[in-house]
């Protein structure tokens, strides 16, 4: 399973708007985990089987929350059985797409 999520508090009472702590935070809940992780500038994605990977989510939610009243999660899933190291593979998949002559680009 991959999952991406994104999680922020609300009510920090912070003018700026930034989020980037408690953010860290959470990461670093994932990458503790010693789950496949990425982490770009929208989402926090993590390949794992649902309990390990849900359990992973639930903590950085919990530690997102230490920071604000509230938290917004966004979670997406893709739930493939049988199927393991796709947080890599389905990149290469594209990127091997990308270099073929079948793809053209406008």
């Amino acid at each position: 399973m991959l999952l991406a999520f994104s999680v922020a508090p609300s009510g920090t009472g912070r003018t700026d708007g930034s989020v980037h702590d408690a953010v860290a935070a959470a990461v670093r809940i994932v990458r503790e985990s010693g789950l496949p992780n990425h982490t770009d500038a929208m989402f926090t994605t993590v390949e794992g089987e649902w309990d390990e990977v849900m359990d992973v989510v639930r903590r950085a939610t919990e530690a997102v929350g230490e920071y604000g009243s509230r938290v917004s999660l966004v979670l997406k899933a893709d739930i493939r059985p049988g199927h393991a190291d796709e947080l890599t593979g389905k990149v290469e998949r594209l990127e091997a797409a990308l270099h073929t002559e079948k793809v053209r680009l406008p």
